[in-house]
Protein backbone atom coordinates (compact mmCIF):
# COMPACT_ATOMS: atom_id res chain seq x y z
CA UNK A 1 0.00 0.00 0.00
CA UNK A 2 1.50 3.17 -1.59
CA UNK A 3 1.71 5.64 2.01
CA UNK A 4 2.09 8.69 -0.14
CA UNK A 5 0.58 9.86 -3.36
CA UNK A 6 2.84 12.40 -5.76
CA UNK A 7 1.10 14.40 -8.16
CA UNK A 8 2.26 17.31 -10.54
CA UNK A 9 1.34 20.68 -8.56
CA UNK A 10 -1.08 22.47 -10.12
CA UNK A 11 -2.38 26.00 -9.07
CA UNK A 12 -5.05 24.86 -6.91
CA UNK A 13 -2.93 22.78 -4.83
CA UNK A 14 -0.41 25.55 -4.92
CA UNK A 15 -3.18 27.81 -3.44
CA UNK A 16 -3.44 25.49 -0.38
CA UNK A 17 0.15 24.93 -0.17
CA UNK A 18 0.69 28.75 0.10
CA UNK A 19 0.14 29.14 3.85
CA UNK A 20 2.89 26.75 4.41
CA UNK A 21 5.37 28.11 1.94
CA UNK A 22 4.41 31.77 3.41
CA UNK A 23 5.34 30.42 7.64
CA UNK A 24 8.25 28.50 6.27
CA UNK A 25 9.86 31.51 3.98
CA UNK A 26 8.49 33.97 6.92
CA UNK A 27 10.51 32.25 9.37
CA UNK A 28 13.87 32.97 7.76
CA UNK A 29 15.67 29.41 9.76
CA UNK A 30 15.70 27.54 6.32
CA UNK A 31 15.59 29.29 3.16
CA UNK A 32 16.69 32.12 2.00
CA UNK A 33 13.61 33.21 0.12
CA UNK A 34 12.47 37.03 0.75
CA UNK A 35 9.44 36.91 3.39
CA UNK A 36 7.73 39.71 1.21
CA UNK A 37 7.18 37.52 -1.71
CA UNK A 38 4.02 37.35 -3.43
CA UNK A 39 1.51 34.57 -4.38
CA UNK A 40 2.31 34.45 -8.23
CA UNK A 41 6.35 35.24 -7.66
CA UNK A 42 6.04 32.04 -5.31
CA UNK A 43 4.12 29.81 -7.61
CA UNK A 44 6.29 30.65 -10.59
CA UNK A 45 9.54 30.27 -8.55
CA UNK A 46 8.17 26.73 -6.88
CA UNK A 47 5.78 25.80 -9.92
CA UNK A 48 6.90 27.05 -12.86
CA UNK A 49 10.50 27.80 -13.33
CA UNK A 50 11.47 23.76 -11.99
CA UNK A 51 11.36 20.97 -14.22
CA UNK A 52 9.19 19.24 -11.97
CA UNK A 53 7.37 20.47 -8.98
CA UNK A 54 4.72 17.70 -7.36
CA UNK A 55 2.16 17.90 -4.35
CA UNK A 56 2.68 15.40 -1.73
CA UNK A 57 -0.70 13.88 -0.45
CA UNK A 58 -2.02 11.16 1.83
CA UNK A 59 -4.42 8.37 0.67
CA UNK A 60 -7.31 10.71 1.52
CA UNK A 61 -6.03 13.63 -0.77
CA UNK A 62 -5.08 15.74 1.71
CA UNK A 63 -2.22 18.00 1.20
CA UNK A 64 1.30 16.72 3.11
CA UNK A 65 3.85 18.95 1.30
CA UNK A 66 5.58 19.80 -1.84
CA UNK A 67 8.84 19.94 -3.74
CA UNK A 68 10.34 20.80 -6.78
CA UNK A 69 13.25 19.48 -8.99
CA UNK A 70 15.34 21.75 -10.93
CA UNK A 71 18.63 21.49 -12.99
CA UNK A 72 21.21 23.03 -10.84
CA UNK A 73 23.04 24.66 -13.47
CA UNK A 74 23.05 24.95 -17.00
CA UNK A 75 25.24 23.79 -20.16
CA UNK A 76 27.81 21.86 -18.78
CA UNK A 77 26.61 21.37 -15.26
CA UNK A 78 22.89 20.78 -16.00
CA UNK A 79 23.72 16.71 -14.94
CA UNK A 80 23.41 17.52 -11.78
CA UNK A 81 20.28 18.68 -10.28
CA UNK A 82 18.65 20.68 -7.30
CA UNK A 83 15.58 20.45 -4.74
CA UNK A 84 13.52 22.34 -2.24
CA UNK A 85 11.09 20.56 -0.39
CA UNK A 86 8.46 21.93 2.33
CA UNK A 87 6.57 19.77 4.56
CA UNK A 88 3.04 20.99 6.15
CA UNK A 89 2.57 21.38 9.98
CA UNK A 90 0.60 18.95 10.40
CA UNK A 91 2.79 16.33 8.51
CA UNK A 92 6.12 16.88 10.32
CA UNK A 93 7.65 13.90 11.66
CA UNK A 94 5.47 11.82 9.54
CA UNK A 95 8.50 10.87 7.10
CA UNK A 96 7.11 12.95 4.33
CA UNK A 97 10.63 14.85 3.88
CA UNK A 98 12.47 11.64 3.57
CA UNK A 99 9.59 9.87 1.36
CA UNK A 100 9.60 13.45 -1.01
CA UNK A 101 13.70 13.00 -1.11
CA UNK A 102 13.50 10.21 -1.92
CA UNK A 103 11.05 10.03 -4.58
CA UNK A 104 12.96 13.12 -6.15
CA UNK A 105 16.09 10.92 -6.49
CA UNK A 106 14.09 8.52 -8.76
CA UNK A 107 12.79 11.30 -10.19
CA UNK A 108 15.90 12.68 -11.26
CA UNK A 109 17.42 9.48 -12.04
CA UNK A 110 14.38 9.37 -14.33
CA UNK A 111 15.09 12.60 -16.04
CA UNK A 112 18.75 11.62 -16.63
CA UNK A 113 20.45 13.85 -13.78
CA UNK A 114 23.56 11.80 -12.70
CA UNK A 115 23.80 13.95 -9.36
CA UNK A 116 21.48 15.80 -6.68
CA UNK A 117 23.13 18.78 -4.88
CA UNK A 118 21.53 21.00 -2.38
CA UNK A 119 23.20 24.75 -2.17
CA UNK A 120 22.30 25.91 0.90
CA UNK A 121 21.12 23.97 3.59
CA UNK A 122 21.24 25.80 6.67
CA UNK A 123 23.69 24.37 9.24
CA UNK A 124 21.51 25.12 12.21
CA UNK A 125 18.49 23.11 10.28
CA UNK A 126 19.88 19.89 12.19
CA UNK A 127 16.73 17.60 11.36
CA UNK A 128 17.36 18.16 7.55
CA UNK A 129 21.11 17.61 7.58
CA UNK A 130 20.66 14.60 9.35
CA UNK A 131 18.07 12.94 7.09
CA UNK A 132 20.01 13.98 3.87
CA UNK A 133 23.25 12.69 5.48
CA UNK A 134 21.26 9.46 6.39
CA UNK A 135 20.00 9.12 2.87
CA UNK A 136 23.61 9.01 1.51
CA UNK A 137 24.46 13.34 0.80
CA UNK A 138 27.53 14.33 1.64
CA UNK A 139 28.68 17.58 2.95
CA UNK A 140 30.72 18.46 0.61
CA UNK A 141 31.53 22.23 1.58
CA UNK A 142 30.51 24.58 4.25
CA UNK A 143 29.91 28.06 3.24
CA UNK A 144 31.15 30.65 6.00
CA UNK A 145 28.44 32.62 7.79
CA UNK A 146 26.38 32.80 4.75
CA UNK A 147 22.57 32.90 6.28
CA UNK A 148 21.34 35.15 8.77
CA UNK A 149 19.34 33.36 11.19
CA UNK A 150 16.59 35.36 13.23
CA UNK A 151 17.64 33.93 16.44
CA UNK A 152 20.94 32.02 16.03
CA UNK A 153 22.90 35.04 14.09
CA UNK A 154 24.87 34.44 11.27
CA UNK A 155 25.73 30.49 10.38
CA UNK A 156 26.93 28.51 8.10
CA UNK A 157 25.11 26.61 4.87
CA UNK A 158 26.61 23.27 4.14
CA UNK A 159 27.03 22.37 0.00
CA UNK A 160 25.29 18.57 0.27
CA UNK A 161 25.84 16.13 -2.73
CA UNK A 162 24.78 12.67 -3.71
CA UNK A 163 25.69 10.89 -6.91
CA UNK A 164 22.90 9.17 -8.33
CA UNK A 165 24.52 6.78 -11.11
CA UNK A 166 27.31 4.61 -10.26
CA UNK A 167 30.43 4.96 -12.21
CA UNK A 168 31.06 2.65 -14.83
Amino acid sequence: MQRFVFTPMTRDDFALFWPTFQTIVAAQETYAIDPDITFDDAYHLWCTLPLHSLAVKDGQGQLLGAYYLKANAAGPGKHVCNCGYMVTPHARGKGVARAMCEHSQVLAGDAGFEAMQFNAVVASNHVAVALWQRLGFAIVGTVPQAFRHPSLGLVDTYVMHKRLVKDA
